[in-house]
């Protein structure tokens, strides 16, 4: 059995962090309803990534997960719901393993191409893994207000995280604005992903080219010779 978390408040702004923590997960008091929960996720994102948002009925989400339909409704009013605690599973799990652990210390000497080269291919690997579901965020980001609030929330976090690194280990007279920098390379490397996970169609170049020009390009903005 499940308690169900109360519905966050409609209306005032909520900061970023918030929104992304902002997970419905109740609190589970059998560990076989965690594992029906989590079940139903698993379900989802794959039937999402294969098919698209339209595409997809709970009873198909249900049925892939190996349970009633009266019990996706137990955790989820609609599939709806599902897919935006998807979203925000994966916006927050891409963050954790690319910028959140990015410090200082990551980037002294010749550690800091590698560090680079790292937390690209983990950007990469993140969206690549499922480059349908990738798409189907970006896509439904232009029509749903809660994908579009995740997306940029997932933006100001990671540009801030970057922009606080960038002031710290870059001298002002290497990187003058640090903010507008920050937003630069990020919006770089994302789409970058994103062409590889071919969003827009084939991508001209392959992951390996693409992780290295990119590792280049980062290197050469931050730490000229």
């Amino acid at each position: 059995m499940a308690t169900s978390r109360p519905k966050p408040r409609s209306g005032a702004s909520r900061p970023p962090e918030a929104i992304l923590r902002a997970t419905k997960e109740p609190d589970f008091r059998q560990e076989r309803s965690r594992r029906s929960y989590l079940g139903l996720i698993e379900a989802a994102s794959d039937l999402f990534s294969k098919h698209g948002y339209d595409s997809v009925g709970t009873p198909e989400i249900a049925q892939k997960a190996g349970v009633s339909v009266g019990t996706f409704y137990r955790y989820f009013e609609d599939k709806h719901e599902v897919y935006i605690e998807i979203a925000r599973r994966s916006m927050v799990s891409a963050y954790a393993e690319t910028i959140e652990g990015l410090t200082p210390a990551r980037f002294v000497g010749l550690a800091r191409r590698e560090t680079i080269e790292h937390t690209i291919s983990l950007l990469f690997d993140h969206v690549l893994v499922r480059p349908h579901l990738s798409r189907s965020f970006s896509e439904m980001s232009l029509r749903d207000p809660e994908v579009a609030e995740l997306r940029r929330a997932f933006e100001t976090v990671s540009v801030r995280k970057l922009t606080e690194l960038i002031a710290t280990i870059v001298p002002r007279d290497v990187v003058p604005d640090p903010e507008a920098t920050a937003w630069v390379l990020y919006g770089s490397a994302m789409q970058c992903a994103y062409g590889l996970a071919e969003h827009v169609g084939p991508a001209p170049v392959g992951s390996d080219r693409a992780k290295k020009a990119l590792t280049d390009f980062i290197e050469r903005a931050l730490f000229p010779r």
